[in-house]
């Protein structure tokens, strides 16, 4: 059940989206307009341009305070998946072409991207788990054409685990739902298993690897379990609405990594502040562009964590946020 944006954060989007200068009118694929002498960048967005807003303002908005003004001193080209991970290789191929300075982008397309070229550098503004899915050899030396910022998932999930048991107090079972085909994502539902188990949880696992999986997903362990943990990917980014109002038609409360998800309608997430990681992304591209090489940037861990709630998803589900759950929260969502 999608939740109405409150206003302030509907204020803050556009403003992000002014600081953009023109976002909304963004192509999904579009031809090079700007010089061939200015450093350019590509953006691979694995969702839409909507759920991305506010992360590509912070991440340009960094780079003008590093002194990078995008049709002055830099070009930039945006690129939008919307879920569809066999997008990625048409981008990637379409990077390579326009010969682009640095590709930006997230964990779920740099293994595509990698395929496409080995001399263009590759930020990741956020990675799930970059070492154990194989985007980098080392955290301190990722070595190669890639580096970036770690979402510290597998460490996170205990934590969300032990958050969905704070809320609801009697549980027993729980699913965990996430993409198959995304490496990352089945490390975490591993991570996600191991620890609802060591707190005693009984676990389900849903595999997705198309949209039209969501539902006979639901179908199949609605009756058994008492809440759910999503693994995000670009596929559940671009179905996130769906999977909210299943999850409230079948009275379970969900769990996400980052804010983006509750504000789709999800009743939790705790993780790291996706908008600070796309900031910080900045810090690499400008480096890069001054001749640094990402073989020698260590992969840089998430700073500023934040849990929020969704109110209005937990009377729809008929929770009462226990008082010291929202005391410890960074923002609630009504």
């Amino acid at each position: 059940m999608p939740c109405p944006e409150p206003r302030g954060e509907a204020m803050r989007r556009r403003e992000f989206i002014t600081i953009l200068g023109g976002a909304a009118a963004w192509p999904l694929t579009a031809p090079a307009q700007q010089s061939t002498k200015l450093p350019t960048i590509g953006v691979l967005g694995a969702g839409t341009l909507s759920s991305w807003s506010l992360w590509v303002a912070a991440f340009v908005q960094r780079l003008r305070e590093l002194g990078w003004t995008e049709g002055r001193t830099i070009a930039i080209e945006y690129r939008w998946a919307e879920g569809r991970a066999e997008r990625y290789a048409e981008i990637a191929a379409e990077f390579v072409r326009l010969k682009v300075d640095v590709i930006v982008t997230v964990g779920s397309a740099v293994t595509t991207v990698k395929q496409a070229t080995a001399a263009i550098p590759i930020v990741f503004a956020a990675a799930a788990d970059p070492l154990g899915s194989g985007l980098v050899a080392s955290l301190a030396r990722p070595g190669g054409n890639v580096t970036g910022l770690s979402m510290q998932s597998t460490e996170l999930v205990t934590k969300r685990c032990e958050l969905l048991r704070e809320i609801l107090p009697d549980l027993r079972r729980m699913a965990v739902m996430g993409n198959a085909g995304y490496p990352a994502a089945l490390l975490e539902m591993r991570d996600v298993t191991a620890a609802a188990r060591s707190l005693g949880l009984e676990i389900d696992t849903a595999e997705l690897r198309r949209a039209e999986d969501i539902s006979p997903a639901f179908d199949a362990f609605k009756s058994r379990v008492q809440a759910l943990y999503v693994c995000p990917d670009a596929l559940v980014n671009a179905t996130v609405v769906r999977i909210n109002t299943l999850a409230v038609g079948a009275h379970l409360p969900t769990m996400y990594p980052t804010r983006n998800f509750v504000e789709a309608g999800g009743l939790m997430a705790y993780g790291p502040n996706n908008a600070d990681l796309f900031r910080r992304a900045g810090d690499y591209v400008d480096k890069i562009l001054r001749g640094a090489k990402p073989a020698d940037l260590p992969v840089e861990q998430p700073t500023k964590f934040e849990l929020i709630i969704n109110l209005t998803t937990a009377k729809a589900l008929g929770l009462s946020v226990p008082p010291a759950l929202q005391a410890r929260a960074d923002e609630m969502i009504e």
